[in-house]
C-alpha cells in the first residue's frame, strides 16, 4: 500500500513537471535549474494535496460543527490567498533565491574542511534503523523548536510586530494558519531549513514533517467546535486548545493588559506548554483577535487586504525599533 502511494505520487510529480513546470523553466531561460525545479514540483504537488484536504475534509467539519457563523467573507478570502501562496511554494521560492545559496556555500566549505554531517538519529544506533522511529525523533525535535520559535514571536517586540498580523483575524477558519507577514514566514522557514541541515534530516523526512505539521495547523485554526477530551487535549493540540491561543487577553498576553506573553504555544504537542507552564486547558471558545484592535483600546488598523496587511506589518516592525531606542 505504501509503495503504491509512493509510486503514484512520483508519477504525478513527473507528469506535472514535464507538462507544466519544465516548459516554464525553459521558457524563462533557467535550464540550469531543472533539478531544483523538479524538487519544487514535489512541494507544489503536496500543496495541491493539502488544499484538497482542506476543501474536502476540514471544510466539511467546519460546516457541521462551527464555533461561529462566518460573516466577514472578505477577510476569509484574503486568508485563502495567503494559504495558496504559502502552500503552493512562494515562500520556498523566496528561500531558494536568498537563504539556500548562502547555506549551500557554508555547508560546502565545512565539508572541504573535513567536518562531517551530523545525524541526530545516529545517536541511538540500532533503534533508529527503524524508519518510523527516526521520523518520530525528528518530528518531536522540530515541534520542540517550533514551540520556542512561537514563544519568541510573542515575546520579542519586533517579531510580535510581524506575528500580530496572524492574530488580527477576528474570523478564524481553516485558512487562517498562513495569514502571516511574508518576512515572518521567511524567518521561520529559514530557522527550520537550517535546523534540518544541522541535525541531518533526510529531504523526504523534512517534507513529511512539514506537510503533517501544516495540515494539523490548518485543523487547529478551523472554525470548529472540537476538543480532544481530558486526556487527548494533553497529547495533541486541538482546535479548542489553539483557539484559546488566539483569544483576546489570554493567548498573547501574560497579564490580560497587553503585556507580551500568553498561553498554548504548542504546534503539535501540548507537552511543551505543560512542561514550561504556558498551558491553558479551559473549555471555552472565545472571540479572537488582538486587544489593540478593539475600539476601546485604540482600534488599531491591521489592514483588510493582503498588500495593506503586509505594508502595515512593516510599519509596525520598524516602529518597534524606534520604541526600543
Amino acid at each position: 500500500m505504501i509503495d503504491w502511494i509512493s509510486n503514484t505520487f512520483d508519477s504525478l510529480q513527473l507528469a506535472l513537471y514535464e507538462s507544466v513546470v519544465q516548459p516554464i523553466v525553459f521558457g524563462m531561460g533557467l535550464g540550469n535549474l531543472l533539478e531544483d525545479a523538479f524538487d519544487a514540483t514535489g512541494w507544489l504537488l503536496w500543496g495541491l494535496i493539502q488544499v484538497a484536504v482542506l476543501l474536502l475534509g476540514i471544510g466539511l467539519l467546519e460546516r457541521r460543527w462551527p464555533v461561529e457563523p462566518v460573516t466577514d467573507h472578505a477577510a476569509v478570502r484574503t486568508d485563502v490567498f495567503y494559504t495558496l501562496i504559502h502552500r503552493l511554494g512562494l515562500v520556498r521560492l523566496l528561500m531558494f533565491f536568498s537563504i539556500e545559496p548562502l547555506w549551500d556555500g557554508i555547508a560546502g566549505q565545512l565539508r572541504l574542511a573535513g567536518l562531517p554531517t551530523w545525524q541526530l538519529d545516529g545517536l541511538w544506533p540500532g533503534v533508529t534503523d527503524v524508519a518510523w522511529v527516526s521520523f518520530v525523533i525528528y518530528l518531536v525535535v522540530f515541534d520542540f523548536v517550533n514551540y520556542w520559535v512561537h514563544r519568541g514571536q510573542h515575546q520579542l517586540n519586533a517579531w510580535w510586530a510581524l506575528h500580530s498580523l496572524h492574530h488580527s483575524q477576528r474570523q478564524m477558519t481553516m485558512w487562517s494558519d498562513n495569514r502571516n507577514h511574508l518576512l515572518d514566514d521567511v524567518i521561520v522557514a529559514t530557522v527550520f531549513a537550517l535546523l534540518a541541515r544541522l541535525i541531518g534530516v533526510e529531504p523526504g523526512q523534512f517534507v513529511a514533517i512539514t506537510v503533517i505539521t501544516q495540515l494539523h495547523e490548518s485543523l487547529q485554526h478551523a472554525n470548529l467546535r472540537l476538543g480532544f477530551g481530558r486526556i487527548g487535549e494533553r497529547l495533541l493540540v486541538s482546535p479548542r486548545f489553539h483557539r484559546l491561543h488566539h483569544s483576546i487577553g489570554i493567548g498573547h498576553e501574560s497579564d490580560g493588559r497587553g503585556t507580551l506573553g500568553g498561553h498554548n504555544f504548542g504546534v503539535l504537542l501540548p507537552v511543551w506548554d505543560i512542561l514550561f507552564r504556558t498551558a491553558n486547558f479551559d473549555t471555552r471558545f472565545d472571540p479572537t483577535g488582538v486587544r489593540d484592535q478593539l475600539p476601546e483600546e485604540g482600534g488599531r488598523d491591521y489592514g483588510r487586504g493582503f498588500w495593506s496587511q503586509q505594508w502595515l506589518g512593516l510599519l509596525r516592525f520598524f516602529a518597534s525599533f524606534k520604541r526600543a531606542t
